[in-house]
């Protein structure tokens, strides 16, 4: 939103620099327990919310305020196509400006986001062949950040690829907004799009997601007495599996410890290192433990081929990588060879 009146426009932009919405989310939610340094700041962040609800409504009554609409992503969207047999498909690039439309100028939520706190992501849609000219199996590559507190840096919170997206596209198609409908394209960016926001959201605030997994769920449940491909509840690493496991009470100690390695590692890292670290060993120790009671569970791989590059950051060099490398080895023995960087 943009403000004519100088004054208030100074108090809005300096309310926007000090206090992020993100740390809205984080503090301002009921039965919330602030966390180390930025428990100070939980009174002005509660209280910015107050503050600009109210300019806005005096601005509004006072006739200054124009608003741009900001949604929930920005995401950038990728095709290649280069493996499909023939000619005749250079229509798919349209396909391309399609898709980042559709998931950054529809509203997935109810909340407001202001354009810093967008949520970032990239879809990589690899055709593999065509069944005719305008039907297709796809690979999508996913990949959404959200920012460290205090940096400028980002952490990966979804790192995933769809082997099994079947759909048909002809030349000049809309995508259609809706939800309850079952698409072979559409519901798709559908379900990953909230898949995000539940990462997201969990991220911030504990099991703060969960609404966000259940439209997921819904999602998936709705496409899959279509039969298509990759809905499935028999699919060891398929959709159902994410959506199913991401909800079962069983694996809420997994999304519990995701929401500390955020807030209580990443987010405070640059504050603290050492204590930050022991905050990690903590969550790696409880995937280690969850690793032993829920073998082949697909989150966890997720979080892992997800966050493994950074843990391996986050402990080179230090004098607890050894320790990290102990659980590390126990909890994803899968990518052992990355991690054998913390032995030398």
């Amino acid at each position: 939103m943009y403000f004519r009146v100088t004054v208030v426009h100074g108090i809005y932009l300096l309310s926007m620099v000090l206090l992020p919405r993100n740390i809205d989310r984080l503090m301002c939610r009921f039965g919330h327990k602030p966390v180390s340094a930025v428990y100070w700041f939980q009174q002005l962040m509660c209280l910015r919310k107050q503050i600009m609800r109210s300019l806005v409504i005096i601005c509004i009554l006072a006739g200054v305020v124009s608003f741009s609409t900001a949604r929930e992503f920005r995401c950038t969207a990728q095709i290649n196509y280069l493996k499909l047999e023939g000619s005749g498909f250079g229509f798919l690039d349209e396909l391309e400006r399609q898709i980042e439309d559709y998931m950054n100028n529809n509203n997935w939520t109810e909340d407001q986001f202001e354009g810093h706190e967008l949520i970032e992501c990239s879809m990589q849609i690899v055709f593999q062949e065509s069944f005719t000219l305008t039907s297709f199996r796809a690979q999508l590559v996913l990949t959404s950040t959200r920012p460290i507190y205090g940096t400028m840096a980002k952490t990966p919170l979804l790192q995933i690829s769809d082997e099994s997206w079947d759909f048909s596209y002809a030349q000049g198609t809309p995508l259609v907004f809706e939800v309850e409908r079952f698409d072979q394209l559409t519901s798709v960016l559908d379900y990953y799009a909230y898949l995000m926001l539940g990462y997201d959201y969990d991220s911030f605030s504990e099991f703060g997601g969960e609404e966000h997994f259940q439209q997921a769920k819904r999602i998936q449940q709705l496409a899959s007495s279509s039969n298509a491909a990759g809905w499935s509840t028999l699919d060891i690493d398929g959709r159902a599996r994410i959506v199913d496991q991401l909800t079962n009470p069983r694996m809420r100690p997994l999304r519990e410890v995701y929401y500390q390695y955020h807030i209580e590692a990443l987010d405070l890292f640059i504050l603290n290192q050492e204590s930050a670290r022991t905050k990690v060993l903590e969550v790696l120790q409880i995937m280690s433990d969850l690793y032993e009671d829920q073998a082949r569970q697909y989150v966890l791989d997720i979080f892992f081929s997800t966050k493994h590059k950074e843990l391996v950051g986050i402990f080179e060099g230090s004098n607890e990588r050894g320790n990290a490398y102990d659980l590390l080895s126990d909890a994803d023995p899968a990518r052992l060879s990355s991690y054998n960087v913390l032995l030398e």
